[in-house]
């Protein structure tokens, strides 16, 4: 998944015009309850290959704060 460095440009990312019907934009938002680091990626991923999209997910939800040593909180949007 690409990291959000720039808000505006990932909001807008794709136009609803120009997107894919077969297209799962996805939003990953990784908090820290304890020290309140947060880190946004971003992906996409196509209908069909699904199984890349439950693969990624199942990595980033044991994904730990460098920080503190705390789980990180993950919250998923998902434009379909």
């Amino acid at each position: 998944m690409d990291i959000d460095f720039n808000k505006k440009a990932s909001s807008d990312a794709l136009s609803d015009s120009k997107k894919p019907l077969d297209l799962i934009l996805v939003r990953a938002i990784m908090s820290c309850s304890t020290c309140g680091k947060e880190k946004k990626f971003r992906n996409q991923f196509l209908r069909k290959d699904l199984e890349l999209m439950v693969v990624a997910l199942k990595v980033f939800d044991w994904m730990v704060c460098n920080k503190c040593g705390e789980l990180f909180r993950l919250d998923l949007e998902f434009r379909v």
